[in-house]
């Protein structure tokens, strides 16, 4: 058993504060079921001894394969359901645990992620005909499909606002897959300039997205690769 102090950002809808509870349990838990633990009280208390509303979050399967529990954890963009008190929780045993800034706050930790999904249509990010297979690349092809489009990378993004054109990590794995997939025609090259303006022109190069993706996409190396294709017009 642990005690360990978990510091919540809130949101009520009018202002942001945070707000902090004692978790004892298992150090061996993940923050989704210190959240859920939390949460199961029948009267939630603070740690001020203060009434306090449950706490808001986003979950899905539990199993890092849907990306719906990404948020902030100690700073770092993460998922709750694969992040364990035991590999984060410092010697003052507290975990603050913050909403992506990243995107609109919704309440508490849920913010609205629906701008992902309109740039990705801005943007022309859709397959328009029967995907064309390419086995030397498969593997790779195959890695990018695993995109479970959280977030961690665009919050970690320097480079990435919500009310700018750049695609971010996220953009540019899928255009890697669409790339490869899509046949020559009009649609591809809407792709390609799409790429170049939206993604190669901006990006900084950080790479800050490949050490947060929680899933360990290797997003340097698609970056090589999609660079090598549209940018320099090479073959892999």
């Amino acid at each position: 058993m642990i005690n360990v102090f978990i510091k919540i950002k809130r949101n009520n809808g009018k202002c942001s504060y945070y707000e902090t509870f004692l978790f004892k349990g298992d150090i061996n838990s993940s923050i989704a079921s210190v959240l859920e633990e939390i949460n199961s009280k029948e009267r939630l208390i603070n740690i001020l001894g203060n009434h306090a509303s449950p706490i808001l979050w986003e979950c899905g399967c539990l199993q890092k394969k849907c990306g719906a529990c990404a948020m902030v954890i100690n700073g770092v963009p993460s998922l709750a359901c694969s992040t364990f008190l035991k590999d984060i929780s410092n010697k003052d045993k507290i975990v603050t645990i913050e909403p992506l800034s990243k995107f609109p706050i919704v309440k508490d930790l849920i913010v609205d992620r629906e701008n992902i999904f309109k740039k990705m249509v801005e943007n022309h990010l859709w397959l328009e005909k029967t995907a064309k297979i390419n086995l030397n690349i498969i593997d790779s092809e195959y890695q990018s499909s695993k995109c479970l489009m959280c977030g961690c990378c665009l919050e970690i993004c320097p480079n990435f606002s919500e009310k700018s054109e750049f695609l971010g990590a996220l953009g540019m794995v899928n255009i890697f897959k669409l790339i490869n997939q899509s046949p020559n025609n009009d649609h591809k090259n809407k792709i390609i300039n799409n790429y170049n303006k939206n993604y190669y022109d901006k990006c900084g190069k950080s790479l800050s997205c490949h050490h947060v993706c929680p899933i360990n996409l290797p997003i340097e190396e698609m970056l090589i690769n999609s660079n090598r294709i549209i940018v320099w017009g090479k073959k892999l």
